[in-house]
């Protein structure tokens, strides 16, 4: 047998190497700078460490921190160096799980009877580099599930051992750098030594396995750099983050609240939230009509059954709020349940099957602004962007198998529109893909999913977007794609998504009478542009710090008079502009202007009329405009036509 083996490169090109050879070596054989910045290796679609032997014909990628899944491997060996850290500074402590996440790490720890107090951070970053700097290698090595067990039971880490319980023999890995084991599939970077800066960010608490009846363990977050100079743009970025932060902009704009009393992750929507959000929701109804969509509307609670008959119980009924009962009286049924709805589409299915459907009334497109609910854990609650009430911008469109790709790019056309109206300009499609090892988490057979995958895939294709494909992303029910979206500072966020569906039409019987005269089922497309109103609000606002776009702002001008005596005079400017569907307010305190001008900037107020005795005499206004400072006066007249033309360019320039 031939001790060669063939490894494909990204570009095409096929090399032999020795049986054995490593991503590092693959490396080195390319370049010395190449083996010194490769973190991991992609070998056959998973991710290696770059030290791991190669012992068969593969296509490979040689990961560096350029790429998402170095970053991955850097901070999943970042988890590991804390906690080696943790248990060199704290003896007797347990371990959770230490993942890496999108901008970091965390490491779940059970400290005891200790609380960790966050000035203690700044030691453990020390102990850290210090143990990086040994450049300890990571060393993988395969063990059994006996021997894993009782390596555990002789260290009294319960966590752990509750992890072994689910994992099958032959699978179970354990890795080791300097004194510090743990278990863990993978991929890891060559030695510490490659982690050069350290910030460990913030603590919380966190119950084991996400379970409330647990106990809840002490989660420390960090990040990690291979330059010092990277971690302090990182913190920087941080702070123009915390200044964009929607949940501190939306209390100082008074756009939304929260009440314990009314519930966690409810939100309430104030009277300048709910104008900001009946604005964008106004923006997509109009281009819906014009797309040929029909609005409808659905109850917020449906009886149980109708989410037993979607998959969407068997799912998420974990996560649904607990059933409600119908009344207990001789006219009601008592078995009757009923549920918040999770979800807005098994209603759309229902209203397809109010009559009879022909081929020529498809493609169908029902939208709704539809509010549903979910049962987030609390720990995992966050502003606007993870709530437990949230409103979808929702459609389905009902079509013919023959219409599925050309409605497909319509609704891309359409999720591109919003965009571009809102300065989201910087973003990659995501398509969600089955699993393929782990097939019977969805609902379908193959050849259905094969048909929907297909023609997302040649959709995209077609429009030219930047696509990533992501296996096991999949919604239960059809494959997806998702738009990725790049915020001004850089941050990727899932916002617009389409899917489609074959398996929903299939079990709701949903039919339409063909040109053949014989019942066929049609294909189900779900589409959301902003995704939900909650979540896009959010984003929106740390996009744009609270600057919204002209026509989208909530309190467009501000009316500041010198003193009382020019109240009239006020008033009368306010009625016209407001006549001119021109919103905002008159600043009528007794303050000085100086004061009403820097509170006006700070509410972000785009333009800012002031109105004193020249102004009044001659009928005109001063004009500030919002972080630029004077524009100059003008009369009212000409004040409505430059903001009315101002309002064309923040969509037209878009």
């Amino acid at each position: 047998m031939s001790n060669k083996i063939k490894i494909t490169l990204p570009d095409g090109s096929v090399k032999e190497f020795d049986k054995g050879v490593t991503g590092h070596d693959i490396a080195m054989s390319i370049s010395e700078g190449l083996a010194r910045n490769v973190l991991s290796t992609k070998v056959n679609g998973q991710v290696w460490d770059s030290t791991r032997p190669i012992n068969e014909d593969a296509h490979i990628q040689l990961l560096t921190w350029n790429d998402p899944e170095g970053q991955n491997t850097f901070w999943h060996s970042s988890a590991h160096l804390l906690a080696e850290a943790l248990e060199d500074m704290y003896p007797g402590i347990k371990f959770g799980i230490g993942p890496p996440i999108a901008n970091g790490f965390y490491y779940d720890v059970d400290f005891g009877d200790k609380e960790l107090q966050g000035e203690e951070l700044e030691k453990i970053e020390q102990k850290m580099l210090e143990l990086a700097r040994q450049k300890n290698e990571y060393k993988r090595s395969e063990i059994s599930k006996k021997e894993a067990t009782e390596y555990y039971q002789k260290k009294g880490d319960e966590y752990k051992l509750e992890l072994i319980e689910g994992l099958n023999d032959g699978e179970i890995t354990f890795y080791q750098q300097g004194n510090f084991t743990d278990l863990c599939r993978g991929p890891h970077i060559p030695h510490t030594g490659y982690i050069k800066a350290v910030k460990l960010l913030n603590i919380a608490g966190a119950y084991w396995r996400g379970d409330e009846k647990r106990k809840q363990l002490t989660r420390i977050y960090g990040i990690t750099f291979p330059k010092q100079k990277e971690l302090k743009e990182y913190l920087e970025l941080l702070e123009e983050a915390k200044k964009r932060d929607h949940r501190k902009l939306g209390k100082e704009m008074e756009l939304f609240a929260f009440s314990e009393k009314v519930g966690l992750g409810l939100p309430l929507w104030l009277p300048k939230g709910t104008m900001l959000r009946d604005r964008l929701e106004n923006f997509l109804k109009k281009a819906q009509v014009k797309a040929g969509y029909q609005p409808v509307i659905t109850p917020h609670i449906g009886n149980k059954e109708l989410y037993i008959t979607s998959g969407h119980y068997e799912k998420y009924g974990k996560d649904s709020f607990r059933p409600i009962a119908a009344p207990s009286d001789d006219d009601s049924k008592s078995d009757e349940e009923y549920l918040l709805k999770p979800m807005n589409c098994p209603h759309h299915c229902e209203i397809y099957k109010t009559k009879p459907r022909s081929y020529k009334d498809l493609p169908l497109r029902l939208a709704e602004f539809g509010t549903v609910y979910r049962y987030e854990q609390s720990g995992e609650l966050h502003g606007l962007t993870r709530v437990r009430s949230f409103t979808q911008d929702d459609a389905h469109i009902f079509c013919r198998p023959d219409q599925v790709k050309e409605e497909f790019i319509k609704v891309i056309d359409l999720v591109l529109f919003v965009f571009n109206s809102l300065g989201f300009e910087d973003f990659v499609t995501q398509v969600s893909l089955r699993d393929p090892d782990n097939r019977e988490k969805y609902i379908g057979g193959d050849e259905v999913w094969d048909k929907a995958e297909k023609s997302i895939i040649e959709a995209a294709e077609e429009k030219g977007l930047k696509t990533v494909i992501e296996l096991g992303e999949a919604a239960f029910y059809g494959p997806k794609l998702d738009f990725m979206v790049k915020d001004a500072l850089g941050r990727s966020w899932q916002l617009g998504t389409i899917q489609v569906d074959y398996n929903l039409p299939e079990r709701f019987k949903l039919e339409y009478v063909g040109a053949d005269n014989s019942k066929h089922r049609p294909v189900m497309i779900h589409r959301a542009p902003f995704g939900s109103m909650e979540r896009f609000v959010a984003v929106l606002i740390e996009h744009c710090a609270g600057n919204f776009p002209l026509w989208l702002s909530p309190e467009q001008v501000a009316v500041l008079p010198i003193s009382e005596k020019y109240a009239d005079y006020a008033n009368k400017v306010y009625s016209e502009l407001e006549a001119n569907d021109i919103t905002g307010f008159i600043d009528h305190r007794d303050e000085k202007i100086g004061r009403k001008i820097r509170d006006a900037e700070i509410n972000k107020i785009p333009y800012m009329l002031i109105v004193g005795e020249q102004e009044a005499a001659e009928e005109k206004v001063s004009i500030r405009k919002h972080g630029e400072g004077d524009v100059g006066n003008m009369s009212l007249e000409d004040f409505k036509s430059f903001f009315n033309q101002k309002v064309t360019d923040s969509i037209e320039n878009k």
